[in-house]
């Protein structure tokens, strides 16, 4: 095992070219699928989901969802099944470079088998994805996207019976999905939902919340930080212990569910710690993207401005320049070099690569790599971010 480490990855490109080319040359005569298992399983995990915008409703000045229906002119016929909390992942081609960005399905798992889905996206203020929707997104656009992923949903083996929800802004959209599977019988959970927005007109689906409340299993419960003319039955300020403890149930057990910006997590996470929770019972959502690393206390000091890296992805080696405070894959997109990529939050390990010198920082809370990822020198660009120079080897883009 120990000489796997001295093996050079480069022997092997000639290699994967030839391959490639005798692919290329090859008939595409395949038989006919016949087994049911794969049926099944090219329909729940297709690698392309070819779709089409049907509507878009405003849901103020930053922020729409988005109805996406198949294409059939373009093969997709029906749409991937999905289980409540997932998300997709959108492909887009931004000034020739390949970007590609995960948003929370707000839609419920049932309407996926009626054929839509609906992604809720906010405007992120220089965010080079959601600028681009906004500005190019309209009914009738093409949109590529992946099968559904991600691993925050309701898990009856793992998670409590009772769920305490704790929402901020558009990071409620994969909590409409759990209400509303819960609605349709699909989810069977008692759900307590606290959702902090700036005031009460800022809040998002807050019709949609209140006919979802109507359900005995779900409970909604507006927390607001800068509103001192909400309504009765709201909470004002931010959500903290103490706040979480008064809606939990007594002397039972349940779990905690967090999806909502990178400053509400920094936050909550310090509260939660006051609660003493078994670790199993706390779920996050990730976030996408992790920036301003220099903020995080275990973050070293001295970190030079810039850093080169230099990077081989399959049989072409670059090297880039590029902010320290930038994670590896947003360097290499901003020098024009697509990098694998879906959640953007180290937890899929589609970006999985190799570092071969150099060193890098990664958040505690963004840290998914495993004892061999440690001995063989493997890591996540995505949620990694560069503290010298650095020589990495990256796969290919799919």
């Amino acid at each position: 095992m120990a000489n796997l480490k001295k093996l050079s990855a480069k022997k092997f490109f000639p290699m994967l070219s030839d391959r490639q080319e005798r692919f290329n040359n090859a008939k595409a005569d395949l038989k006919p699928v016949s087994d049911q298992a794969t049926v099944i399983a090219k329909a729940l995990h297709p690698k392309r989901q070819y779709l089409k915008i049907a509507e878009i409703k405003e849901r103020g000045a930053d922020c729409k969802s988005f109805t996406l229906v198949p294409d059939t002119e373009k093969g997709t016929t029906a749409l991937a099944w999905f289980g409540a909390g997932k998300y997709l992942t959108v492909f887009e081609t931004i000034e020739g470079m390949p970007v590609t960005r995960g948003y929370s399905i707000s839609s419920s798992p049932k309407e996926s088998l009626e054929g839509k889905y609906v992604l809720t996206i906010k405007l992120v203020e220089g965010g080079l994805m959601s600028q681009y929707i906004f500005d190019n997104w309209a009914v009738g656009t093409s949109v590529e996207v992946s099968a559904p992923a991600g691993n925050f949903e309701y898990q009856p083996l793992r998670d409590a019976n009772k769920v305490i929800c704790l929402a901020g802004g558009s990071g409620i959209t994969p909590f409409i999905s759990m209400a509303k599977a819960i609605c349709d019988g699909d989810e069977d959970f008692q759900m307590t939902l606290l959702y902090g927005s700036r005031s009460y007109d800022n809040i998002l689906f807050k019709e949609e919340l209140d006919e979802l409340s109507k359900n005995d299993k779900i409970k909604v419960v507006h927390v607001l930080s800068s509103d001192d003319n909400a309504p009765e039955g709201t909470e004002k300020g931010f959500i903290t212990a103490d706040l979480i403890k008064k809606y939990a149930p007594e002397n039972e057990e349940y779990s905690v569910f967090l999806c909502g910006p990178q400053q509400m997590y920094e936050f909550v996470d310090k509260e939660l710690e006051k609660l003493n929770l078994p670790k199993k019972y706390i779920r996050h959502e990730m976030f996408g993207e992790f920036h301003n690393p220099q903020t995080q206390a275990d973050y070293p000091a001295g970190i030079p401005e810039t850093v080169k890296i230099k990077v081989t992805i399959q049989d072409k080696t670059y090297t880039v320049e590029g902010k320290s405070t930038d994670s590896v894959v947003q360097i290499l997109e901003k020098n024009g070099i697509a990098a694998p990529t879906r959640c953007r939050s180290g937890e899929c390990g589609f970006c999985h690569s190799h570092l071969i010198s150099g060193k890098i920082y990664v958040p505690k809370h963004l840290e998914y790599r495993r004892l061999a990822d440690y001995k063989f020198d493997c890591f996540h660009p995505c949620c990694s971010f560069p503290l010298t120079d650095l020589e990495i080897n990256v796969p290919v883009a799919k």
